[in-house]
């Protein structure tokens, strides 16, 4: 049976930076924290992929970045990995599937790989051997309803079971809300898009 991956990001952010589109000086989309859940074509989840990643540019995380998302400071101090290294994994944990997210994280993951080539960082791995799509307009076309809603809310705003204990804003919380979301609307009959499941030996 083949799989694909669900996952999502948590970057450096600040008070407005979402309605300012990250463009105050020195405010960069640094990745935090990347969760990831490979999946079956049921949406049973097969593995979990979870990591902490260090900052640079802004190695001390905002109090508005702590607050929307749980994650303290100590944490990423003491367990986040090198981006490189944290950036390399995570593309090995995709090669050969379809890897969806809720929203264009994979912009944001392009950008992290840039800057940390840029600094003469290796990143092993590279996106050509994933598939990479935003199902977020497929998902708000076929539920209206979740068109204002963050990744790890649309489990409530179609009023399913809380999918995992956690709280959103956690990358992997809201990888059990985004497959939650799918496997219910698939239940409901929908189809996901072309090209979301690739063949066992791709």
């Amino acid at each position: 049976m083949s799989t694909l991956v669900l996952f999502d990001l948590e970057f450096t952010s600040w008070q407005g930076a979402l309605e300012r589109d990250w463009s105050a000086p020195g405010q960069l989309r640094e990745i935090v924290q990347i969760g990831a859940l490979r999946v079956r074509e049921d949406l049973s989840v097969v593995e979990e992929y979870e990591v902490l990643v260090k900052p640079l540019v802004n190695p001390r995380l905002s109090t508005y970045f702590t607050g929307l998302t749980g994650i303290q400071q100590e944490s990423v101090d003491r367990q986040g990995l090198p981006p490189a290294q944290a950036l390399g994994e995570f593309l090995a944990f995709c090669r050969g599937q379809s890897v969806l997210s809720y929203g264009n994280d994979m912009v944001v993951l392009g950008e992290n790989v840039g800057w940390a080539r840029s600094r003469g960082e290796e990143v092993k791995n590279g996106f050509l051997g994933a598939n990479f799509l935003n199902i977020r307009p497929w998902l708000n076309a076929i539920a209206p309803a979740t068109a204002s809603s963050h990744v790890g809310r649309l489990w409530r705003v179609l009023g399913l079971p809380k999918p995992v204990a956690g709280e959103e804003h956690s990358a992997l919380f809201d990888c059990y809300s985004f497959a939650a979301a799918i496997k219910h609307l698939c239940a409901a009959g929908a189809t996901l898009p072309q090209g979301c499941l690739l063949p066992p030996e791709a």
